[in-house]
């Protein structure tokens, strides 16, 4: 099965209109995603070096990181990292940090 990044325009899971925020949610909501996303707010980390601290399998990782790069927010020049649009993502999901730290 080929797997498709979600985007904008196009039909996700959850929106049959493909919203720029259904998208993104659907993107953001699957396996490894978000945990990939805050492994990479460092330093680039080489493909097994994000699967140990993602703790995801090869090829669960392998199909993540294709999503998020054609989403445009993980590159790899020398290894994995987040692009300017992936460290925008983050500080934009600061707030709702914020929010679960309280709720917690």
């Amino acid at each position: 099965m080929k797997t498709v990044a979600p985007a904008p325009g196009r039909k996700v899971r959850g929106s049959s209109t493909g919203r720029p925020i259904m998208a993104a949610l659907d993107l953001l909501g699957r396996r490894g995603a978000l945990r990939i996303l805050w492994e990479l707010r460092g330093d680039a980390l080489t493909f097994r070096a994000l699967s140990v601290a993602a703790e995801l399998p090869p090829g669960t990782l392998n199909a993540r990181l294709k999503e998020l790069r054609e989403a445009g927010v993980v590159g790899a020049d020398e290894g994995y990292a987040l692009t300017p649009r992936g460290r925008e993502l983050l500080a934009a999901l600061k707030p709702l940090t914020d929010w679960a730290a309280d709720w917690a």
